[in-house]
């Protein structure tokens, strides 16, 4: 530790994530534990993904982070969990080759500095920070060289944002909503991998790159709040629709997978207009594609 000039640095990348049964609604905004379990399909890295650098040196002064070339403020507290979470788990290092040799009580003392980049539209309803905060946890764990596995590790990349657990995993992948007060039960596991059903396609449509006006923090706490759709939904609706949604994919049963997919996305959008003040994440772009899909033979 003496010697000031060495810099270690792991490089990650993480996809994003789509859901195919929605998470909508915490029921502990602090921890993010969501209302409902939820079912993910990973999307290929090579066209959607989040690539960070984190690097960490004994001549670093603070902590700090760019996305996309801009430098943000790492005090906000989705932040400062992760990081503190996996600075808990940080084991000893040495890397002999370049006389390295860290400590797991000189994690507390070092700083780190975050270069994350986005290959898609951030903030524009494509799971940026889903990506973001799962690529995050993850090159921290290799940096420091903590064991846990990709699901203890999905737990921790939840309290950055709820989607980013499924990130941790390629194919299709459950979040489990968990029961325990603390969270350490909510994380997602993987129902198959992405070689079950490699000739599914899934086609993005960019109708728009900005930001959303409404975001999703914001949203999910107002519909908790007001809307009676989203209370019926959850006890209801999702625990009957993920098990019809792990055996359609457990069969590669496109029809079944379609048709849940389409309803539950409607009923999110839905749930979304039964909130006060309504939200809405479609435009006229959207609702266009939506009607050609029906009306054409691709439509379910």
């Amino acid at each position: 530790m003496a010697e000031k000039t060495w810099v270690r640095m792991v490089t990650a990348q993480t996809p994003t994530n789509i859901a195919v049964i929605k998470y909508w609604g915490k029921r502990d905004e602090t921890l993010i534990l969501p209302v409902n379990d939820s079912i993910s399909v990973t999307l290929d890295p090579a066209h959607l993904c989040t690539t960070t650098t984190v690097a960490v040196s004994p001549s670093f002064d603070q902590d700090r982070m760019w996305l996309n070339g801009k430098e943000i403020s790492l005090s906000g507290g989705r932040y400062q969990n992760c990081l503190r979470e996996i600075r808990a788990r940080a084991c000893e290092v040495e890397d002999k080759e370049k006389g390295i040799k860290i400590a797991k009580k000189d994690w507390e003392k070092l700083h780190l500095h975050v270069a994350s980049y986005n290959n898609f539209p951030t903030a524009a309803g494509l799971a940026s920070s889903a990506a973001g905060f799962a690529c995050l946890v993850f090159a921290l764990a290799k940096l420091m060289n903590a064991k846990e596995d990709n699901s203890e590790l999905s737990a921790i990349a939840r309290q950055g944002s709820g989607s980013a657990c499924r990130s941790l995993f390629g194919g299709f992948v459950k979040w489990i909503m968990g029961k325990a007060e603390d969270g350490s039960d909510s994380l997602a596991v993987q129902l198959v991998d992405e070689k079950h059903w490699d000739e599914l396609v899934i086609i993005i449509a960019v109708v728009s790159s900005r930001q959303k006006e409404t975001s999703s923090t914001t949203g999910m706490r107002d519909s908790v709040e007001t809307s009676l759709l989203l209370q019926h939904r959850a006890k209801e609706v999702v625990p009957k629709r993920i098990k019809q949604m792990e055996e359609a994919i457990k069969n590669r049963d496109f029809g079944s997978f379609a048709q849940l997919s389409c309803a539950d996305s409607n009923q999110f959008h839905a749930v979304c207009l039964d909130t006060c003040p309504p939200i809405f994440y479609m435009n006229g772009t959207s609702h266009r594609q939506v009607k050609f899909l029906v009306s054409s033979d691709m439509g379910i």
